[in-house]
């Protein structure tokens, strides 16, 4: 690890839900999931079959947790308070509080709607207070509070946000590693998933610990050989990725899961109105990030959970919601339409500034 850097993770706490409590502070101490339904509801009387996309920390004492379905959830939590994912507003807080951030310190990757990766080693030893006050601008900017960890690289900071939730600034020092990272389980690191978590477990390995005393050999055996020697490097705290603090997206989409499964030909008229919003939030979307697509996608996932896409070519870039609707609609023709759907989305590609769209095709 490199003593004279200093990366900072910035998490937003139990994020989706702490919005909501902005709009509904009637509701804070109260188990309270995001997830399927159309109002405000008690998890009880959901009949779904939605699957949880955040929680407050009160449902999670509950064992409630992001992916359960709502089913599930129901049952630990019956009397837990059910609101419907509001996306835009999840993007609009998130774009205020990374500007507040961007103000103290500008160099920021962005990973999400709710994370991203500072860098702090201008700071010059002074980062406990440079986090201090990005905190303090992030309340002032959403009312919400987030956890930051700092550390020598990404990942070490990654893991550190997560340590002292929520509320929570975690500071990892050249000597933390034996201490306070190798007691954790090994699915900490991000990237070790529930089916390397179960090889590991196999060979013994469950804590990050263990994982750094494993032979690195073995591991490039069992994993091969770029996996097993990452696994032995992340153990370590070993992690010299930069930040990327410019990143050219090369599709946007919108898509939405129905909370019962659709006709194509019965549920018509609702399919018809759900696609046209889609098209029109996804050209909201391209001329907010001012962007213009020559792509245009659909995604539809059936009743049996078969996914298809259709994709097609337009002479010209455009963010025109009409014109994003016709193409998608000619799309939409090209696939069969049978079966229910579970899901319908939208994508733009072959992205282009909007002033380079202009320029180069009028």
């Amino acid at each position: 690890m490199s003593a004279a850097r200093r990366i900072a993770h910035l998490d937003m706490d139990a994020y989706y839900a702490s919005v909501e409590l902005l709009r509904r502070p009637e509701l804070r101490g109260l188990p309270l999931v995001i997830g399927g339904g159309r109002g405000l509801a008690r998890l009880a009387d959901y009949s779904g079959r939605g699957v949880i996309t955040t929680a407050t920390y009160e449902a999670r004492a509950f064992g409630l947790r992001s992916g359960m379905s709502l089913a599930r959830a129901a049952a630990l939590c019956p009397q837990a308070v059910l609101l419907p994912a509001d996306f835009d507003e999840y993007r609009r807080v998130s774009r205020l509080f990374k500007a507040a951030v961007a103000r103290i310190a500008p160099q920021i990757e962005d990973r999400g709607i709710d994370e991203i990766f500072i860098e702090l080693s201008a700071h010059g030893g002074d980062e406990r207070e440079a986090a201090r006050s990005i905190k303090a601008a992030v309340r002032e900017a959403t009312g919400l509070s987030c956890s930051i960890g700092v550390a020598p690289n990404k990942l070490l900071a990654k893991i550190a946000s997560e340590l002292d939730k929520p509320d929570g600034l975690t500071m990892i020092e050249e000597g933390d590693l034996a201490p306070r990272i190798w007691p954790l389980p090994a699915n900490r690191i991000n990237g070790i998933g529930p089916k390397a978590g179960e090889k590991l477990a196999a060979l013994g390995i469950r804590s990050i610990g263990e994982l750094a005393a494993a032979d690195r050999a073995l591991l490039m055996r069992r994993f091969g050989a770029g996996t097993g020697a990452w696994l032995h490097d992340a153990a370590h705290g070993r992690d010299e990725r930069a930040l990327v603090t410019e990143r050219e997206p090369k599709s946007i989409s919108r898509e939405t899961t129905f909370e019962r499964d659709l006709h194509p030909r019965r549920d018509r008229e609702a399919l018809s109105a759900i696609f046209t919003r889609l098209c029109e939030k996804l050209a909201e979307d391209l001329r907010r990030k001012g962007y213009r697509g020559r792509s245009v996608g659909i995604k539809l996932r059936y009743d049996n959970f078969q996914t298809l896409t259709r994709d097609r070519t337009l002479e010209s870039h455009t963010d025109d919601a009409r014109a994003i609707r016709r193409a998608a609609g000619e799309c939409l023709r090209r696939a069969p339409l049978e079966r229910r759907l579970r899901l319908l989305g939208v994508r733009v590609g072959s992205l282009a500034a909007a002033g380079e769209a202009a320029d180069l095709f009028g």
